[in-house]
């Protein structure tokens, strides 16, 4: 299977758009960077989209930090170092949970306003961002930093929304 079974939640009708088919989108993209980091299992995870206040309260209630931001991701195997999926990975039927993504299209539309990056690629680098932290990504450390941004570097050029040089490396840049 090549798609990744995605629910939705929708508490602020972003869906609802019709100026683009945003499943289409969000899809293509998230298998681009499925392909980028080679993983060939069946995936399946969820996208909330939620308002200000509740990413608010979840960044406050889990990350201990005050104010809303654009994406928190909660992978499910996340801190158990030593999850070994190798021998379900090969069964065709296996589809591995990688976890959920809360993103505010308020803050992220916020952020392309203030870095001048335009809402299509903000999204896109969010979207990215979280996909590869549920994937257990991280930029903590440099050379963690490194690879998840130039992962996510890639995916996006290939995709048509580049980030400036600056950011392959170093996250947002500017």
């Amino acid at each position: 299977m090549d798609a990744i079974d995605i629910t939705y939640n929708d508490e602020t009708n972003f869906l609802a758009d019709t100026s683009r088919d945003w499943r289409k989108w969000i899809m293509d993209l998230l298998l681009m960077a499925k392909k980028e980091i080679g993983k060939d299992n069946n995936l399946e995870m969820s996208i909330n989209f939620v308002d200000e206040d509740k990413s608010h309260q979840i960044n406050r209630d889990y990350r201990d930090k005050d104010r809303p931001t654009d994406v928190i991701s909660f992978a499910i195997e996340d801190g158990e170092e030593g999850v070994d999926l190798s021998s379900f990975i090969e069964d065709p039927d296996f589809t591995e949970d990688i976890g959920d993504l809360f993103m505010c299209i308020s803050v992220i539309k916020r952020h392309a306003e203030e870095y001048g990056t335009g809402f299509d690629r903000e999204f896109g680098y969010t979207l990215v961002h979280g996909f590869l932290h549920l994937n257990g990504y991280d930029h903590i450390e440099p050379a963690e930093a490194k690879e998840m941004f130039g992962i996510q570097g890639k995916v996006l050029e290939e995709y048509g929304l580049p980030l400036y040089p600056d950011q392959l490396d170093e996250g947002r840049g500017k």
